[in-house]
């Protein structure tokens, strides 16, 4: 069994997280300038093994795909290419950066430290990536999705 990693993707820059080895919680990983992401992602998974790969995906509040999606999809289909067999799964990523913003409050991070957005991607990845697994997790049958 290896590891999920979680991608909040931007366009300046990009959080990631990953799960532990047993795919039981996910942590903070890195926040890469978006430019270096591929061959972040590449070194990691020469490292460590790495079963799929969940990237967030934004919608509006009537489910409708956000403008974020011209930026995401070609990624999506270049990271395809670029790691054949690797599973891709985009997963609704809608709310994370306010629900990131309030655990940084409610974990006491001072507001000079929140305003660092490298911050707020990272724990936006790791709960895009906490939330794919509690759903993977409460399927009926825990198929994988």
């Amino acid at each position: 069994m290896g590891r999920i990693m979680g991608i909040d993707y931007g366009r300046k820059r990009t959080g990631i997280a990953v799960t532990d080895p047993l795919q039981i919680v996910a942590g903070n990983l890195a926040t890469v300038p978006t430019h270096t992401l591929m061959q972040f992602i590449k070194d990691y998974i020469a490292r460590e093994q790495v079963e799929r790969i969940v990237i967030g995906q934004p919608s509006q509040l009537n489910g409708q795909p956000s403008e974020s999606m011209r930026y995401i999809m070609p990624f999506v289909q270049r990271l395809s290419k670029e790691l054949p067999g690797m599973p891709i799964v985009l997963y609704d990523e809608r709310f994370t950066s306010a629900i990131a913003h309030q655990a940084m409050i409610d974990g006491g991070m001072k507001k000079s430290d929140r305003r660092d957005k490298s911050r707020v991607d990272a724990i936006a990845a790791t709960i895009i990536l906490n939330d794919y697994l509690q759903s993977k997790y409460n399927q009926p049958d825990n198929t994988e999705s």
